[in-house]
C-alpha cells in the first residue's frame, strides 16, 4: 500500500448534521493562496499559514463562526441548514468527456470552486483539443491538475488512467486575494468523507467541501463564495 493510502486510510472527515465537520486522523492543516500572474489569471498556488498538528478538528461550514476556520457553536444559533444536496453518483459519472488527440479531459460541472486555474495561458479545453501538441499537452495537464475541486481530471487518451499530482491525505484553506473572498476547504490525497446519515462518498485525490455554508452543492464547494463574499478574516485579503 502506498504511503498516501495508509494515511488516507486511518483519517476521516464526517459532516455534522446542520453542524461543522469533524476531522480525525492528525490530517495537516494550511492555508493555499492563489497567486496571480502577469496575465491577471492564477498562475500559481503560494505556500500560506501553516496551523499546529491536531489528532482532531471541528471545522465551520456555516461559515458564521467568530473563530473561523473553526466552529464555535454558532450554527446551533444561526439556524443553519447544512442539508447535503449534491449528487452521490460516482464523478465519471457526472462528468462531460472533452476528447482530444492525446488526452481526454473529465469535466463535472458542478463541483467548479472558481480557483480560475482552467484558464492559465489559455483554456484547458482548447488545450486538451489540441493535446496533439506538446505545449498544448503539458498546459492542459497542468491546468487541469491545479482544479482544486477535481471538477476536471485530465486523463491519457491510449491508457484512460488518470494524470494526477501525488498528494498526501491533507487539508487546504483556499484563500483568493484577487477576489477578495476565502475559498472552500481543498481535501487532498483520497480522505473519507462520510455524510451525516452514514453514506461515504467516493474517495478522490482532490475535492473542494463549503466553508461560507451557502453552496447549493453541499457538502462540496460550488463557487457560491465569491458571490457572496465570504471572508475569513484572512490577511492576505486586505491587501
Amino acid at each position: 500500500m502506498a504511503a498516501s493510502d495508509e494515511k488516507a486510510g486511518k483519517t476521516k472527515i464526517v459532516i455534522a448534521e446542520n453542524g461543522p465537520y469533524l476531522v480525525s486522523g492528525a490530517l495537516p492543516l494550511d492555508k493555499q493562496i492563489i497567486e496571480i500572474g502577469s496575465d491577471g489569471n492564477p498562475s500559481r498556488w503560494a505556500q500560506g499559514e501553516k496551523f499546529p498538528a491536531q489528532e482532531s478538528r471541528a471545522l465551520c461550514r456555516c461559515g458564521g463562526s467568530r473563530d473561523k476556520p473553526f466552529c464555535d457553536g454558532l450554527h446551533a444559533k444561526n439556524g443553519f441548514d447544512g442539508t447535503e444536496t449534491a449528487s452521490r453518483e460516482p464523478f465519471v459519472r457526472q462528468a462531460e468527456t472533452i476528447n482530444g488527440p492525446d488526452l481526454v479531459l473529465d469535466d463535472a460541472q458542478d463541483f467548479c470552486a472558481l480557483a480560475r486555474f482552467c484558464h492559465r495561458k489559455g483554456s484547458v479545453w482548447e488545450f486538451t483539443e489540441n493535446s496533439g501538441e506538446p505545449e498544448s499537452r503539458k498546459n492542459a495537464i497542468s491546468n487541469a491538475c491545479d482544479c482544486a475541486s477535481g471538477r476536471l481530471v485530465a486523463r491519457d487518451k491510449k491508457t484512460g488512467k488518470p494524470i494526477e499530482n501525488k498528494f498526501v491525505a491533507s487539508l487546504s484553506l483556499i484563500e483568493d486575494p484577487q477576489k477578495k473572498v476565502s475559498g472552500p476547504l481543498w481535501v487532498k490525497g483520497r480522505v473519507r468523507i462520510e455524510s451525516a446519515d452514514g453514506f461515504a462518498y467516493e474517495k478522490r485525490n482532490r475535492v473542494t467541501l463549503c466553508r461560507c455554508g451557502q453552496s447549493g452543492n453541499k457538502p462540496f464547494c460550488d463557487g457560491t463564495h465569491v458571490s457572496c463574499g465570504f471572508n475569513d478574516g484572512d490577511e492576505t485579503l486586505k491587501r
